[in-house]
């Protein structure tokens, strides 16, 4: 007889069925690793789907309640180890329940249900969960941008294009621009969040089953927003984990970019910023290394980002089922991504308001090395009526004069602009000493920009704040439903258990 004894009942691919041979016990441990990251979620789903077979009369009631209550029971003595021990992967449920019971009792769990919907929708909701993580994390740090902001206003800095002084700005707006990158990356994980949270349960390795399964009650049980309507598509197409994956490269590039926003702020040539001890490390042969390793860490991580994304494209150009044992590899990398995703956020969110701005050495740098230029035309323009082109090119010659001569734009003076007037088209200008003042001031170029919808001025940076604050209360509320939705299932799924132990229990118990 080929029917393995209940007690020792080692899986549906014993030797002696389909395969003559069983598989080396090496093949078997890596295939048990594999299942081990979604273990916690398939637990739910044997859960929600004993339930529903249950309520659907579609197996005995006393069977799905002893299958249940162990279930429960492992949980309190140790789910992950007690599977683990029964070995299978994601069957391990099966395993333990028919050695414990019997075929007549665990030989149910897997009606209308395949290894693939299993795997299919244990990956959907370790997606899932993982976004909502990332969301709240999100949000959070995007609320220290916006505190921080609120308090640098008038912080002039000089701001940087192609390595080099650019425009002078504040840092209040800077973290403005930190809190609009994250604003963006919140709506992107919230978009693939609505795309993920659809439940492939029922629909078996492609077609559904022939049982009357209520895939619209597991999915209900396991907090879905309903089933994903086609059933081949519901497990053959992974393109969900591309969605992750998408999602957290973009964040992770924009958490490398503020990191190395302020590694590059904090080196000693800028010392516009201190990273606390804390966040550093030091080295063990330069003494006086003091190294912000935290942030250079975020870096590695967006290098990962792409590596993961790189890896499930290659899996999902395959043809439809011919990739199901590839995707592994893309699973293992968006697990370690989804985990290093959320510490960054984390430490991220803890660095920002602990960050020691020089806020005296940023406003004199932002007039030191010609952030100002811009506005030197600009002077030319409206008290002299110059073309912008012609007042751009005179300062051209202006900015090169004082390199040359070794000049601060503070020693230029009226006659140094008359000079390169000039030399440029012959003519002098003559641009007043006040307005050569005015456009030569950092501060002032700030405030000049109050009429620029989102510059940096003071009163813009104050709306914009306000704005997106409200648009972070928005997304709050949004992720708040989300979750709520999510606990109000695993309530449900609770309760519902709980009334069919109780039936049970009132009942004899039919089976030994």
């Amino acid at each position: 007889m080929r029917k393995q004894r209940a007690e020792h009942y080692d899986g549906y691919g014993a030797a002696g069925i389909r395969l003559s041979v069983a598989q080396p016990p090496a093949l078997a441990k890596q295939r048990a690793e594999q299942a081990g990251p979604l273990i916690r979620a398939v637990h739910e789903f044997d859960k929600a789907h004993l339930l529903m077979l249950a309520e659907e009369a579609l197996i005995p009631r006393d069977a799905a309640a002893l299958m249940l209550g162990t279930l429960l029971e492992i949980e309190q003595s140790g789910m992950e180890a007690a599977r683990a021990e029964a070995g299978g992967g994601v069957h391990s449920a099966e395993h333990l329940l028919i050695r414990r019971h019997g075929y007549e009792v665990g030989g149910w769990l897997a009606l209308g249900r395949s290894s693939v919907d299993l795997g299919a929708l244990a990956t959907r909701l370790i997606q899932r969960d993982a976004l909502l993580a990332i969301m709240q994390a999100t949000t959070a740090l995007r609320a220290a941008s916006l505190t921080l902001a609120g308090e640098h206003l008038d912080s002039v800095m000089p701001g940087y294009a192609s390595g080099s002084h650019a425009q002078p700005i504040t840092l209040g707006h800077q973290l403005a621009a930190w809190a609009a990158v994250f604003e963006r990356d919140f709506e992107r994980a919230m978009q693939a969040y609505r795309r993920i949270n659809l439940s492939p349960a029922g629909a078996a390795v492609m077609t559904g089953s022939d049982f009357p399964l209520n895939r619209h009650r597991t999915a209900e049980l396991l907090g879905f927003d309903g089933p994903v309507r086609n059933t081949l598509d519901a497990v053959m197409s992974r393109d969900t984990v591309l969605d992750s994956f998408c999602v957290l490269t973009i964040l992770n590039c924009d958490v490398a970019r503020l990191a190395s926003d302020v590694l590059l702020f904090s080196t000693a040539e800028h010392a516009l910023v201190t990273v606390p001890d804390e966040f550093c490390t030091t080295s063990s042969i330069m003494s006086q290394s003091r190294n912000p390793a935290v942030l250079q860490l975020m870096g590695g991580v967006s290098a990962a980002s792409l590596g993961g994304l790189t890896t499930a494209v290659m899996v999902e150009k395959a043809a439809t089922g011919a990739n199901l044992v590839e995707r592994n590899q893309a699973l293992e990398a968006l697990a370690r991504l989804q985990a290093e995703t959320l510490r960054d956020l984390r430490v991220m969110r803890e660095l920002l308001p602990r960050l020691q701005w020089d806020t005296t050495r940023m406003a004199m740098l932002a007039g030191r090395h010609w952030a100002q230029a811009t506005d030197v035309a600009g002077a030319l323009v409206r008290e002299k009526g110059l073309p912008w082109r012609t007042a751009h090119q005179i300062v051209g010659i202006l900015v090169r004069y004082c390199d040359e001569r070794g000049l601060a734009p503070s020693e230029v003076t009226a006659d140094l602009v008359d000079e390169a007037a000039v030399e440029y088209f012959d003519e002098p200008v003559h641009l007043s000493r006040d307005a050569l003042q005015a456009a030569l001031d950092p501060s002032r170029s700030v405030e000049a920009r109050a009429a620029c919808d989102g510059g940096p001025a003071a009163s813009d940076v104050r709306r914009q704040i306000e704005e997106l604050g409200a648009t972070l209360e928005r997304d709050v509320a949004l992720h708040r439903d989300a979750q709520g939705r999510v606990e109000a299932a695993t309530a449900g799924l609770r309760e519902g258990i709980a009334d069919l132990l109780d039936t049970a229990s009132s009942k004899a118990e039919p089976h030994a």
